[in-house]
């Protein structure tokens, strides 16, 4: 309430408006403050009322080269003059007074004044008032002087705009708002995973706290820090922390904030922020995404006239031009480091350059044990086996995989985040939520589960550095199923062996379809563009290439758009030529040795694909055992609708039905399992329980960044093709590898693979006829068995 008052005295609107009502009140007053019950009667009138004896008194006064004659009735008269009422129809008033005027040369004055004598009538002469003339004054000058005010009031409302450049003529003011450090409660104990880069501002915060102690030994403060990494990794998290440890004013401000429609208004934007900087010195200037303004000059189209270039230019004057700007530190952050101008990283205007990158897996369990200070946990999570099951990931997607299980346990009814919510939030962060309401048919089904049954092979066949965590088919996102391999250990540098078996990891799902349908589908198009992009990077840019040598020949660094207009690439024709050669070598030696592996380990990928088709999701210790036992461990249990439940509507009715014989059997041997954990296991149920033929789209990172986590996720959508018996593949069969370019896969590319296409056919599954044609899903000709081997091989519900 407090604030609202102190907002309506500060505006000047409110004054006036203020002014204008004393000025109407005095208007009033002077007008018709006499008025009351009087009338306004004409000189005729008035001579005819006197003559008849009804004025009792009257006063004559000379007013703006007139005489001014009011006075009084004997007795109320009626008015004669007639009124509009409410209605519109005449009305009359009793009155007492009346008022009239006359000339000053009008010889009847005289006539009046003698009639007056004859009646009796008091007369009353008075001197000329000076307030008519100020009231008429006032009144012709009333309009100019408020139209003066308006004008002045939005003038001054431009002005001062407090500081946030929103005023109609501020476009030229900062938009920097200086930093309540009562408001910001962030400190530096809330930045986890990141220590030596909170050393690097511990030590500029206590600069400003005490620079007696460092001036002593001749050191200077530093005029800028750089803070860069990729997205969520923190950096605006440190400069929060800084604004709150430091106690001296903050000033914020965006890199987009710089720029507006106006020519120079950047530059002006930018002198006004360090002014106001330097006027409450020591203070520090944070800049968020200063690639906006600072990239590098003469890149784009534009020329020396850029508005960005002169906004940047600007900015290296104020940061270190011939003025200086001692007791003023600039802090900024970015993931693009690589497109900024060089000036601008120099010492002198950024002094330090912090690389806030990925957290290993100690600083990925400090992040978790952060964010989940106010979430409930039960005792079966542990942060860090999740740590370790996240490689990769930032503090931002911790977060969300923390956010995304206290979800999940609240749709569940739960008052824990119990270690399946985690995992149910780890996939929704990774490929996004599972598909429930998707129609599959069975043929798609078998596609899907050996395409990814080829890919957890591989992992498991080429497992020096990776494990394969998870294979599953329940479509999520755009994904129809993944496979997720983790290193056994955090990795910062890549081999060329490690980048050659994660394409043959990729090749395997296509590899499959080949294999096991003769067929070649579009699932596989999202793992040749991963894997071309690993291939072109390993021959272009990590000389990996015994023909082309260690060079590098080209690099992602676009600062503008237009700036490789009109430039030819770094190399001739023929050395294009080779490159495409040399990827095209890679792939294809990939793809053959993904195709010895399988036809190797036919009995494996047989077991994990059927056992895919039943249970639709396998863990680590499930895939190990398939593998290396050829049966599943003991203990598991089919929690998964059968397969031949085509749609929603059946696989719902299948779950419902499943559930209401759990809750039976429950009450029949009297266990201990809470409703609350039945519903959650139903939940889960319908969660994996329809898959789709999709897939996820790979996201870019940096190519400089480990690649964490390998997953390859496809769903086979096979056009109208026959299904032909593996048995009669002898040759490989080698895939049209798309040249796509893409960045190496992410650890957040961990669903990859197969991209829907609109042209794509679902086909109905028919129970009655589970193999349309005349093949099973291991190419075994149907016509060929006799009734009794029929029985024995129909596949079970």
């Amino acid at each position: 309430m407090k604030n609202n008052r102190n907002r309506l005295l500060n505006n000047g609107l409110f004054y006036i408006i203020v002014f204008v009502a004393i000025v109407g009140g005095i208007s009033f007053f002077f007008n018709h403050g006499n008025s009351g019950s009087t009338q306004s009667v004409s000189m005729s009138e008035f001579t005819s009322q006197l003559k008849a004896g009804k004025v009792k008194e009257f006063s004559v006064q000379p007013a703006n080269g007139v005489y001014q004659i009011s006075g009084a009735y004997k007795t109320a008269q009626k008015s004669s003059t007639p009124a509009a009422g409410l209605l519109g129809q005449a009305s009359s008033t009793s009155v007492t007074g009346f008022t009239t005027t006359l000339l000053p040369n009008d010889t009847s004055l005289a006539q009046v004044t003698k009639l007056a004598q004859n009646k009796d009538v008091t007369v009353h002469a008075k001197e000329e008032s000076q307030s008519g003339v100020w009231i008429s004054l006032l009144t012709m000058l009333l309009p100019t002087v408020l139209l003066f005010v308006f004008f002045y009031f939005m003038m001054n409302q431009s002005g001062q705009g407090g500081g946030s450049g929103r005023g109609v003529m501020n476009f030229g003011k900062s938009k920097a708002k200086p930093q309540d450090p009562k408001k910001n409660q962030v400190r530096f104990s809330d930045v986890a995973g990141a220590e030596e880069e909170k050393q690097e501002l511990v030590e500029v915060v206590e600069f400003l706290k005490n620079p007696k102690k460092f001036s002593a030994l001749g050191a200077r403060i530093p005029k800028g820090v750089l803070l860069e990494g990729p997205p969520g990794t923190g950096k605006t998290l440190l400069a929060r922390a800084v604004a709150g440890e430091a106690g001296v004013p903050f000033f914020s401000i965006s890199g987009s904030d710089f720029v507006e429609m106006f020519v120079g208004v950047g530059a002006s934007r930018v002198r006004d922020l360090f002014e106001n900087a330097k006027k409450n010195a020591p203070a520090i200037i944070f800049i968020d995404e200063i690639d906006a303004v600072g990239r590098q000059r003469g890149a784009g189209m534009g020329g020396g006239h850029d508005e960005r270039e002169q906004t940047l230019n600007q900015l290296l004057v104020e940061m270190d031009g011939f003025q200086g700007n001692e007791g003023v530190i600039v802090i900024a952050a970015t993931n693009r480091s690589d497109v900024l101008d060089p000036a601008l990283l120099r010492p002198g205007r950024f002094d330090r350059k912090i690389l806030v990158g990925r957290p290993d897996v100690k600083g990925r369990e400090a992040i978790l044990k952060v964010h989940a200070k106010d979430k409930p946990l039960a005792p079966d999570v542990d942060l860090k086996a999740v740590a370790r099951e996240t490689p990769g990931f930032v503090g931002a997607d911790l977060e969300n995989v923390l956010n995304e299980a206290a979800l999940v346990a609240a749709r569940r009814n739960k008052t824990q985040i119990d270690a399946k919510d985690v995992d149910e939030a780890e996939d929704r962060v990774i490929a996004g939520p599972a598909k429930k309401d998707r129609v599959i048919s069975v043929k798609e089904r078998n596609t899907v589960a050996y395409h990814e049954a080829g890919h957890a092979l591989i992992g498991l066949v080429l497992s020096d550095s990776r494990t394969v965590r998870k294979v599953t088919i329940v479509p999520r996102g755009r994904a129809g199923g993944y496979a997720i391999m983790l290193p056994r250990d955090d990795e910062f540098l890549l081999t060329k062996k490690e980048l050659n078996e994660q394409i043959v990891g990729l090749m395997g799902g296509r590899t499959a379809e080949e294999i096991i349908f003769n067929a070649e589908s579009s699932g596989a198009s999202n793992d040749f563009e991963q894997a071309t992009q690993i291939a072109r990077s390993m021959v272009t840019q990590y000389g990996m290439s015994e023909k082309l040598g260690t060079v590098t020949l080209e690099s992602e660094s676009q600062p503008f758009l237009g700036a490789s207009y009109g430039q030819q690439p770094p190399y001739s024709q023929e050395t294009a030529a080779a490159i495409d050669r040399e990827v095209r070598k890679i792939i294809n030696e990939a793809h053959q040795r993904a195709y010895d592996i399988i036809q190797t380990h036919r009995d494996q990928h047989k077991l994990i694909a059927e056992a895919l088709l039943k249970y639709e999701t396998l863990d680590e210790k499930q895939i190990l055992s398939l593998f290396n036992d050829g049966k599943m461990p003991e203990g598991t249990t089919d929690d998964y609708p059968s397969e031949h439940a085509a749609t929603f509507e059946e696989a719902k009715h299948a779950l419902e039905e499943k559930d209401a014989q759990q809750e039976a059997d429950d009450h029949s041997h009297d266990d201990h399992h809470s409703s609350g954990t039945t519903n959650s296991e139903s939940t889960d149920q319908q969660e994996n329980e329809q898959s789709q033929a999709t897939d996820a789209h790979g996201q870019d990172t940096d190519q400089q960044e480990k690649i964490q986590t390998e997953a390859q996720s496809t769903v086979a959508r096979p056009d109208e093709v026959p299904v032909d018996t593996a048995a009669d593949v002898e040759s490989q069969v080698t895939p049209d590898v798309p040249e796509v370019s893409h960045e190496i896969q992410t650890p957040d590319d961990v669903a990859t693979g197969y991209q829907s296409s609109p042209a794509d056919e679902e086909v109905p599954a028919d129970p009655d006829n589970p193999y349309p044609n005349g093949h099973d899903s291991d190419g075994i000709d149907i016509d060929d068995l006799d009734d009794d081997d029929l029985d024995d091989h129909h596949p079970q519900a």
